[in-house]
């Protein structure tokens, strides 16, 4: 199977050796996505609502590249660092995602990249 790369312009480049996107067949896994301003770099200051906003902004931003949009999106997995937070960020996703919703897996983890917040990987499909 042939892997194809998907380049994102004015997103954040990769912080690690991976690839924002990458299309196997008809899906597309997108690696997770930060709070990361893509115009300074740095992590977008405020609070978890703030950081879950730009988090699905960044997403966005990868599937647009490889021609798809939040529609497309089949799977979510959510990591956050506080589940105390689970219902404000839960408030921002419903606002980007529309029925039928995603299927999606949350998970609280000790520590995320650069100490973010929240992290959102997706699976889109053609």
């Amino acid at each position: 199977m042939s892997k194809q790369v998907v380049v994102a312009e004015g997103s954040s480049p990769p912080i690690g050796p991976y690839s924002l996107g990458v299309w196997a067949g008809d899906l597309l896994f997108v690696s997770g996505q930060t709070p990361i301003d893509p115009a300074t770099g740095a992590v977008v200051p405020g609070s978890v609502t703030d950081q879950a906003h730009q988090t699905i902004k960044n997403v966005r931003t990868v599937l647009t590249a490889a021609g798809l949009t939040l529609d497309n999106v089949v799977k979510a997995t959510l990591f956050i660092k506080d589940m105390d937070n689970f219902a404000a960020i839960n408030e921002v996703y419903a606002s980007y995602f529309a029925q039928p919703y995603p299927a999606r897996s949350c998970v609280e983890v000790a520590r995320l990249p650069r100490d973010v917040l929240v992290e959102l990987e997706v699976v889109a499909a053609r």
